[in-house]
């Protein structure tokens, strides 16, 4: 990093199950953040079309249960291609308000669209897609959702902002997924989830002391009254309020929170980031550089 950043960790709710409607909504909080002076804007865990909750996806394990096709199909088909015209408006919209977009998505193969991935899309200010990261291993109810994750964007990219890199979820209790991030040199570290826990919050503290970056975590919020009434697993939601609360966070190299956790609305959180502060940190622990041991451990990413 050369100069500090004004970043923006997004804590919304999808307009859940409806691509479109969703994509409108993202345009229009990435405007609000952009006019707040914001570079780098970051959406949770799958925002588009929305976070497949264990309070419905665990009925997927139903061998034929005819609602789970028909949510798996409605999931699919409000799914996100790459690449595709939807992939291309998120490219605009980072064009259009001059910010780096980082955006969860579930996402589609247009040539093989029969699985779902769970992905993160970093498009740049210019419009291009700069890194395409698919979650390695979905946790408990979401292998019933999605497929593996095949490598690619396992890295930290150059940016003008500074290197940006992250994990989604609980893949981020993967060692060496992270120390991937940390040899490539992260300063901004993404990490989107949909872990609303308190534990969560000392996993993204670690993981801040850990790789000595900023860390710019937002959560899933979602409310069973988002859904629409024809959703075929509607019933599974029960008497539900609140079903994703959120705890969306921006934290500093020391682990100490610069904004946030929030929880149990929506909201956009704001920081700046000083690049001195990733030098004062690192001076003590670097975990790839001084405080690394390369002659005695290395790591091989096997990457499309």
């Amino acid at each position: 990093m050369r100069e500090t950043v004004k970043v923006a960790c997004v804590q919304a709710e999808p307009v859940v199950l409806d691509r479109a409607g969703t994509l409108d909504k993202l345009e229009h909080v990435t405007r609000e953040a952009a006019e707040a002076g914001a570079r780098l804007v970051v959406f949770p865990e799958t925002f588009v079309p929305a976070y497949p909750s264990s309070m419905w996806a665990k009925a997927f394990a139903g061998w034929a249960d005819p609602r789970a096709k028909a949510a798996f199909a409605l999931l699919a088909r409000e799914s996100l291609a790459v690449p595709g015209p939807d992939c291309d408006r998120l490219g605009r919209i980072a064009q259009e308000n001059d910010v780096w977009l980082v955006t969860g998505v579930n996402e589609v193969d247009p040539e093989r669209p029969g699985t779902i991935y769970n992905s993160l899309l970093y498009h740049a200010p210019d419009g291009s897609l700069a890194l395409h990261h698919r979650k390695l291993v979905p946790t408990n109810h979401e292998r019933l959702v999605w497929g593996q994750g095949d490598g690619r964007g396992l890295r930290a990219i150059e940016t003008d902002l500074g290197r940006i890199g992250g994990l989604i979820c609980w893949e981020n209790y993967m060692p060496l997924a992270r120390f991937a991030l940390y040899e490539s040199g992260v300063e901004i570290y993404i990490g989107s989830t949909a872990d609303d826990g308190d534990a969560w919050q000392s996993t993204l503290v670690h993981i801040a002391r850990e790789s000595r970056a900023f860390v710019v975590a937002p959560a899933h919020f979602q409310r069973a009254s988002a859904y629409p009434d024809d959703f075929p697993l509607r019933a599974e939601l029960g008497d539900a309020d609140v079903i994703g609360r959120g705890g969306s966070a921006i934290l500093g190299p020391d682990g100490v929170y610069l904004a946030g956790p929030l929880y149990d609305q929506e909201g956009i959180l704001y920081a700046e980031l000083e690049p001195a502060r990733l030098y004062e940190e690192r001076q003590r622990f670097d975990p790839a550089g001084h405080y690394h041991r390369p002659d005695v451990l290395g790591l091989t990413v096997n990457a499309p």
